[in-house]
């Protein structure tokens, strides 16, 4: 399946890389000559040369005859797949089963010359395999998926604390340790390093170690809710709790203090930052881990729970020259992957944006990012009054906290920038109060806001499980309170989850976002400037046509994707 680099067909190669990467055919072969002369593959040497992953796929699979899929959508790996090939097998390799087709397992992988272990994978398994080809980062995604219950890794590092010589910790830390690389390590690092794993698997966000009197209960946060896991014996919790503390570079001794940390691991290749929080309690210290995978993708637009209205009033405004753009919610409700899809989305390389957060969730192309650091003084009012000497014309601040931030944002806004933010409110019409509260003047407000967004983030139905039923009573009382009419449902039917393996039987997996959105109108900004109540603000927007959360999450309950509970959850009464 690997074409000699000097046959015919190489030639054809290169002339259709030339045409879809733009660069020239003696570079293009010297990378050629560099493959065979090194022995890797053509297709990881163009790519670690930077060339964009999908031109090259669809290169390789025209040449190939493999095609291309570009996208995973609604896809569930087959069990047999998952059942015959280890997980590190397909982790190492960017290979997983995507579906069954006439009988011949259908088989992702993200390195179209990779002949040997593709010739390992079908001698796996029972049946015929057919290869189509898929960006890296979503077989890597899938894979997460597919592999997400099996957490024997973490019984197996448990199962080797019992005899081990817990006082002696092994103290040793890499700077960017690779949670895969478990084989020759202490016992205590390997159960720390196993249930890294096993989160980061499951696509949690916080990590809990919490001591009771007779144990430490690990818990994870996944889409928002947190989950019971697994159980560290008492006699290991304080090695544990050690280990913690080493990989965040605290004092071991100190535990009557509060303390936090940071902390940088490995995934293989990816990249995944760790904030740690350690507090005493009387059962002993308490450790939460904060994930953030560096190497997660950003999202498009289309792909954060906009519905159509909502994503034409996002990218016309977003477009604007100048003016602020706000952001509300608490934490954890999606605010950053709004604002990273709206910047990647006016990121075309004519304009030089510049964002200061704390921290840096994400690495964005392109943009020039600069991490809050108050120890050395660079806080964001800092920070953006440095960005206003870097000829900028976009810009983002992590968050308005104080009125100084608040009044280089504003006036930023009114020099000719376009300056994206966020606030914690309730609601899109009290974020403007907020800001005079904060003493900003409400002629600043008024002259340099543009929109407000909040948003809120909602769990998913799970595709697997999710069914189409007429609704009880239970469930119209249900739908009746998030104002939806029982006349608009789909055939008279709503979305029930009942729950299954695949999603924890919590009937849901994944989520998506709702979001109230507040276009700055002229009628809105003369309402500002005589009278600064929340509730007339509301109103007014109202009568204008804004849809609230609870209003929106209903729409996602009427599509089928989520649940009236849910969106009570996560939403307060509009009272108006």
């Amino acid at each position: 399946m690997n074409p000699d680099p000097t046959t015919d067909d190489a030639l054809d190669l290169i002339a259709r890389l030339e045409r879809e990467t733009g660069m020239r055919t003696p570079e293009l072969r010297k990378l050629r000559d560099q493959a065979a002369a090194t022995g890797q593959t053509f297709d990881r040497v163009l790519l670690n040369r930077g060339l964009d992953e999908d031109a090259v796929l669809r290169c390789f699979g025209a040449e190939l005859d493999l095609p291309f899929v570009e996208k995973f959508e609604q896809v569930q790996v087959p069990r047999l797949f998952v059942d015959h090939v280890p997980m590190a097998f397909a982790r190492a390799h960017d290979m997983v089963a995507i579906g069954v087709e006439d009988g011949e397992l259908l088989v992702a992988t993200a390195h179209p010359l990779d002949v040997h272990p593709q010739d390992d994978l079908a001698g796996m398994l029972p049946c015929p395999v057919r290869f189509v080809l898929a960006p890296r980062a979503e077989v890597t995604e899938l894979v997460n998926r597919a592999y997400r219950h099996r957490a024997e890794g973490v019984d197996e590092a448990i199962e080797d604390l019992e005899g081990a010589d817990i006082a002696g910790l092994a103290a040793e830390i890499e700077e960017s340790e690779d949670l895969l690389d478990v084989a020759n390590k202490a016992p205590i690092i390997k159960l720390v390093n196993s249930v890294l794993f096993q989160a980061l698997k499951l696509r949690a966000s916080d990590v809990h170690f919490q001591p009771y009197q007779d144990r430490m209960q690990v818990r994870f946060r996944i889409d928002g809710i947190l989950y019971d896991m697994d159980t560290i014996p008492k006699t290991a919790q304080e090695a544990v709790t050690s280990r913690i503390k080493v990989m965040g570079k605290m004092d071991i001794a100190e535990r009557r203090l509060p303390q936090d940390g940071r902390a940088s691991i490995r995934i293989g290749d990816g990249e995944v930052d760790v904030r740690i929080s350690v507090v005493p309690t009387t059962e002993g210290e308490r450790c939460v881990l904060r994930l953030l995978d560096k190497s997660a993708r950003t999202y498009d637009l289309a792909e954060i729970g906009l519905d159509e209205h909502h994503r034409k009033v996002l990218e016309h405004f977003i477009s604007f020259p100048h003016g602020i753009i706000l952001v509300t919610g608490p934490t954890g409700s999606g605010k950053t992957t709004t604002l990273y899809a709206s910047l990647s989305r006016i990121s075309t390389g004519d304009k030089n944006i510049l964002t200061i957060e704390d921290p840096v969730e994400y690495q964005l192309d392109g943009i020039s990012q600069v991490q809050v650091n108050t120890k050395k003084g660079l806080t964001f009012a800092n920070g953006l009054r440095s960005f206003l000497r870097q000829d900028p014309d976009v810009m983002m601040v992590g968050e308005i906290r104080d009125l100084e931030t608040a009044e280089i944002a504003i006036r930023a806004a009114i020099t000719g920038h376009l300056v994206f933010s966020t606030v914690h409110t309730n609601d899109a019409p009290s974020t403007i109060t907020r800001l005079i509260d904060l003493g900003l003047e409400p002629y600043l407000v008024s002259s340099s806001l543009v929109l407000v967004i909040a948003q809120r983030l909602v769990r998913t139905l799970c595709p697997v499980c999710r069914t189409w039923v007429v609704p009880d009573d239970q469930q119209r009382a249900a739908l009746r309170s998030i104002g939806v009419d029982l006349g608009d449902l789909p055939d008279g039917k709503v979305a029930v989850s009942p729950g299954c393996e695949e999603c924890f039987h919590s009937g849901y997996q994944g989520r998506t976002a709702i979001y109230e959105m507040l276009p700055m109108s002229e009628g809105l900004r003369e309402l500002l400037m005589k009278e600064n109540s929340a509730a007339k603000l509301k109103r007014a927007a109202l009568e204008e046509g804004m849809r609230t959360l609870r209003q929106d999450g209903a729409l996602k309950v009427l599509e089928g994707q989520t649940s009236p509970e849910e969106v009570m959850r996560v939403t307060q009464l509009d009272l108006v």
